[in-house]
């Protein structure tokens, strides 16, 4: 007889049997009908021809075989899969499907389930028709009689070696990916919109360790703020990003201060689920790089140093001709007003003679040397007021003191926050303003004669609205009682001021006001002297208020 994949297995199995076991229904045999098990209503049992045909046509490959794995049964699917066709395959043993390459452990494993009345699911390497491989997903399930012995075994596979192809490809894209990453010599991150982390390389890793940050992207982005406002706003406007913008990390870790190159761009993912199956959505995702480049900063920065001295010099000594021409100015105001007042008086008394017109002569030679004086006064030029960082400005000011710190055997406390909000100033003008408050300190120090250390302490920290400095040194100190003096003009703590003396916070304070801050010493502080300099954040329209 002709092997036909249905007759073989009528042949060799309880066909019908099987099929009544999956029909829901029972056969009454007094009635000759069909009782529905679940709702207990009378009706026509299915058709066995239809559980035939629904196996003979299901879009999967299904395989009948005995305990031996010899194949009973066939259906289209399995011939379209394997390219045999049902005679072809039908009394064979499933082994001769193998290509032979698949691990032994394997296939005990596979025995050892279905032996045991457990299904197993799995991966094979079959052999097509045709010679060639593929890789077969495979289900195997036990069929057993009533008394719950193995009779036959059921099993469903289909090839996957398209999908696997293509999962193993992007798999294998990500590796490059990931690979080209991590051999990049700039720390890279990916964060997702709740800034988490989701991926990142081998220098943003060693960055971790270097900065001693759990996640060192936060500490940029607090950073980055400062300089664009909120980064995924700035990024929504700007699409092509950002690049080159510098980041400075003072007392982070073991390190003084670095510098970075930070660029940023957002992108965008198709969302992997059920629900973006007909209609898409997108995730947000932020890309961050950073570059080391204190090397190159450093290298600048002491370029920059010495033409900073340079400037500065030449800002001091206008100043200190400003100082002295102001100071002439006001000691010879004050003879000429005790003459104009003296005038006054003798007009009132309208006494005449030679006296009077002395005392009028000797003002007008007052007056005219105070315009001449004013007239040499030489002007300061007007500076941009920019966004500037304090801890820049205070490093830049520690390093041109740094051979007086020396010389006075002055110890340095530099303890600059290492997230500080930028204000807005002139730089020159800030800069002078400690460069004065530290020559101030270090002259302070200069009158112990004791054998104690000698310690100023520069701190920088903020709040909600403000930016503090605070320079601290263990020097004598001003009393309670003259503190309220100090910011008048001519006015110093100093034996031998001269005439020059007594402008320099006269000058601190108008610079800090100018720019609506304050500057104050801490009458608490009684072991030296502590000033503290407020400025305000900055903001928007700071820059409009400013830009005259």
């Amino acid at each position: 007889m002709e092997k036909t994949s249905l007759e073989y297995f009528q042949a060799h199995t309880e066909i019908e049997k099987i099929i009544n076991q999956l029909n829901p229904a029972v056969l009454e045999s007094e009635h000759g009908i069909f009782i529905d098990k679940i709702k207990g209503t009378q009706q026509g049992m299915l058709p066995a021809w239809m559980f035939v045909e629904a196996v003979e046509q299901a879009p999967i490959a299904i395989s009948i075989t005995d305990k031996k794995a010899n194949i009973l049964y066939a259906n289209k699917a399995f011939s379209k899969v394997t390219g045999y066709t049902p005679r072809e395959v039908i009394g064979q043993n499933e082994s001769f499907l193998s290509f032979k390459s698949t691990p032994r452990q394997v296939y005990y494993e596979l025995w050892h389930t279905i032996s045991r009345n457990r299904i197993w699911r799995g991966q094979l390497i079959n052999k097509h028709k045709d010679g060639n491989p593929y890789l077969a997903e495979l289900t195997i399930a036990p069929l057993q009689d009533s008394k719950e012995k193995i009779t036959n075994y059921l099993g469903m596979h289909r090839d996957i070696t398209d999908t696997y192809m293509a999962k193993k490809k992007l798999s294998n894209q990500k590796t490059l990916i990931e690979s080209v990453i991590n051999a990049s010599s700039v720390a890279m991150v990916v964060l997702d919109c709740d800034n988490k982390v989701v991926l990142d390389n081998q220098q943003y890793k060693m960055l971790q360790s270097d900065l001693d940050q759990k996640e060192p992207a936060h500490l940029f982005l607090e950073h980055l703020g400062n300089e664009l406002g909120n980064i995924r706003e700035y990024l929504d406007i700007h699409k092509q990003g950002f690049n080159g913008i510098e980041i400075r990390l003072d007392n982070v870790a073991k390190h003084n201060t670095l510098w970075f190159s930070c660029s940023g761009k957002l992108f965008y993912e198709t969302r992997a689920n059920a629900i973006s199956f007909f209609e898409e959505s997108h995730e947000e995702y932020l890309l961050l790089s950073f570059t080391n480049i204190t090397r190159q900063r450093q290298h600048q920065e002491t370029k920059y140093l010495q033409s900073l001295k340079s400037m500065m010099a030449e800002e001091e000594q206008i100043r200190s001709i400003r100082e002295t021409l102001l100071g002439t100015i006001h000691q010879v105001s004050q003879p000429m007003n005790q003459i104009r007042a003296a005038i006054q008086l003798m007009q009132q008394k309208n006494e005449e003679g030679a006296l009077l017109d002395l005392m009028k002569q000797m003002e007008l030679s007052c007056q005219q040397t105070v315009s001449t004086l004013n007239n040499c006064v030489p002007e300061i030029s007007p500076t941009a007021t920019t966004s500037i960082n304090l801890n820049k400005i205070l490093h830049e000011v520690l390093m041109l003191h740094n051979n007086q710190f020396l010389t006075n055997g002055i110890i340095i406390e530099w303890q600059p926050c290492s997230v500080l909000p930028n204000t807005l100033g002139a730089e020159n003008k800030i800069r002078m303003m400690f460069k004065q408050l530290l020559d101030n300190a270090i002259a302070a120090l200069s009158r112990r004669h004791d054998d104690g250390e000698r310690v100023i302490n520069i701190t920088t920290t903020s709040n909600d609205r403000h930016v503090l400095a605070i320079i601290t040194d263990n020097g004598p100190g001003i009393p309670k009682e003259i503190q309220h003096q100090v910011f008048q003009p001519f006015f110093t703590t100093q034996k031998m001021g001269g005439i020059k003396a007594g402008m320099g916070l006269v000058m601190c304070k108008e610079i800090v006001h100018y720019y609506h801050g304050t500057i104050e010493f801490d009458a608490d502080y009684t072991d030296g002297c502590r000033v503290v300099i407020s400025l305000p954040h900055i903001n928007a329209s700071d820059y409009e208020r400013y830009d005259r």
